[in-house]
């Protein structure tokens, strides 16, 4: 399945025409030759969303790049980064906490770690994960083969997500890959006032698809997820106290609802409209309910598996 000969080093890599070669990178216009890689080759045959941003982030990108990989990362699907610094080293982090391997595509040889700094978190990505580079070992990284590997980040994945990005930052190639190849462009919003966000809201402004909820990426890939865990920390106290009485008794009517919360009907039913317009219930036929969560939590869908419709 993958080749073994070495025509320029030691490092093991996948031919084009090698059956484990990732077939959504050859539908792109420009597939590389061949991948070199150091890890699990197998990895490539998981679900894949790519996470990017700049080098220079905030808190706030850091936390959303963390948050959104973790979430990802715990429902089975592999996280693609570019293990730069800034929002690529939180999504890999992100990832490593949420269980799934996750996968750094490198701007050089897989003999170079850049940055330096983050040569424990290659070792660690490298125990689980994957590294993936077109560079044999001994290129260097340069300005000319960064814009060179977003294409393969994006093209090994059903979307991408930029989580913050400035006016010029590097993650803009990355989503302009991404949108050129006909994937998804996820993008969470920034502060208008923060020079950081320019680039993440301009994308929205152009069509991207904003973060409002990270389930609806997931959501996006047919993977339905538990809604109590995943709206806890966002939910007001009277708004989690009907979506637990939901999750614990299935659909009830009003009425049923207002008895299982204590909320009077009045305040309920805001709550419950509130709680649609957020896409968490539905109602109908008289009932209020939730969509209904997966029997196992830690799916991983195989390439083979996907919706190809949910890809463009």
């Amino acid at each position: 399945m993958y080749s073994n000969s070495k025509p320029y080093n030691s490092r093991p890599y996948i031919k084009k025409e090698d059956p484990g070669y990732p077939l959504l990178l050859t539908l792109i216009p420009d597939p590389p030759e061949q991948l070199y890689y150091d890890g699990d080759p197998e990895i490539l045959t998981l679900p894949k969303i790519a996470i990017v941003g700049s080098r220079s982030s905030t808190e706030y990108g850091r936390w959303a790049a963390y948050t959104i990989a973790k979430r990802l990362s715990e429902y089975g699907v592999c996280v693609v980064s570019g293990m730069a610094e800034g929002i690529d080293t939180w999504a890999h982090k992100g990832a490593l906490a949420g269980g799934t391997p996750t996968i750094a595509v490198f701007g050089s040889g897989l003999d170079f770690c850049f940055p330096r700094s983050n040569l424990g978190l290659m070792q660690e990505i490298k125990k689980t994960g994957l590294l993936l580079s077109e560079y044999e070992d001994g290129i260097r990284p340069a300005k000319y083969t960064f814009p060179a590997r977003n294409r393969i980040i994006s093209g090994i994945s059903c979307a991408t997500v930029v989580c913050e990005a400035g006016f010029s930052s590097g993650s803009l190639i990355t989503a302009e890959c991404a949108a050129n190849q006909g994937r998804e462009v996820y993008v969470v919003p920034g502060n208008i006032n923060r020079k950081s966000s320019i680039g993440c809201n301009k994308l929205i402004a152009d069509g991207a698809t904003p973060v409002v909820f990270i389930d609806d990426i997931l959501a996006n890939l047919g993977i339905q997820t538990d809604i109590v865990s995943s709206f806890s920390e966002i939910l007001s106290g009277s708004e989690q106290l009907v979506v637990t009485a939901l999750k614990i008794n299935g659909e009830l009517s009003v009425d049923r609802l207002a008895v299982e919360t204590g909320l009077p009907i009045g305040a309920l039913t805001s709550v419950v409209a509130l709680l649609e317009i957020k896409g968490i219930l539905s109602t109908g036929a008289g009932k209020v309910f939730l969509p209904a969560a997966p029997a196992n939590k830690k799916q991983a869908l195989k390439q083979s598996d996907y919706n190809q419709s949910k890809l463009y």
